[in-house]
């Protein structure tokens, strides 16, 4: 990706091996793209963007355990999906579910790199705020806004000024999400703004008028962050 931006983090999924090394083949050409994780299963896909959520997800309609379709229904906006199928019918429902492209087997590289292409301004736009579950919805929350997160159990709010948003995360799950260079860990239950943040105590740190405590463990980190 230009600039400064992140890479677009991404998992592949194909019950047929061959397409998933043709998939990791295109997506060593591209130097933006960062794919961690290949599957044959979508079940277990599931299973691991439940644990490290990703940008964009490669994904086969035609699977034997959970439906391609089925699959991106419930990642929902949490990742981009882009569809590579051997059917051309599946066309119209992949782009009713708002995939990015759809990919028809075999995948040239050069269809390949344009809808990496789609991707990019889509991801740019999403990098100063992050979609997380609440309920049956799914709310943005903006990153520039956010002055602390707060875990209970594998519950997380993330505070925007006066909105709370609750979701089902834990704070290490909400780190690989934040922007490290925005966002650090003062506590074991949590994460604060380094934007908002406006004093540091031996115990505590205030972010926007808020006082929140301070580990010992995570002071010389923050410390050594905006000194």
């Amino acid at each position: 990706m230009p600039g400064n931006h992140q890479k677009i983090s991404c998992i592949a999924v194909d019950d047929e091996p061959i397409g998933l090394s043709i998939i990791e083949a295109h997506a060593a050409k591209i130097p933006y793209l960062d794919l961690r994780a290949c599957f044959t299963s979508t079940t277990e896909a599931m299973n691991y963007l439940r644990r490290q959520p990703v940008d964009l997800v490669f994904l086969d309609i035609e699977m034997p355990d959970l439906p391609g379709l089925e699959m991106a229904r419930l990642i929902g906006t949490q990742s981009r999906i882009i569809f590579t199928t051997a059917y051309p019918d599946y066309a119209v429902d992949g782009f009713e579910l708002a995939a990015v492209d759809y990919l028809l087997k075999p995948v040239s590289l050069k269809r390949f790199f344009q809808a990496c292409d789609r991707v990019q301004p889509l991801q740019m736009e999403l990098e100063n705020g992050l979609f997380v579950k609440a309920g049956h919805d799914w709310v943005r929350v903006d990153l520039s806004e956010l002055l602390y997160l707060k875990a209970d159990d594998n519950y997380l709010t993330f505070f925007e000024g006066r909105q709370a948003t609750l979701t089902r995360m834990t704070l290490t799950e909400a780190l690989g999400l934040l922007p490290e260079n925005q966002f650090i860990r003062v506590h074991k239950s949590y994460i604060v703004s380094l934007r908002h943040l406006d004093k540091i105590e031996r115990h505590q740190v205030t972010v926007a008028g808020i006082q929140i405590p301070l580990s010992n463990p995570y002071r010389q980190p923050l410390v050594g962050r905006i000194s």
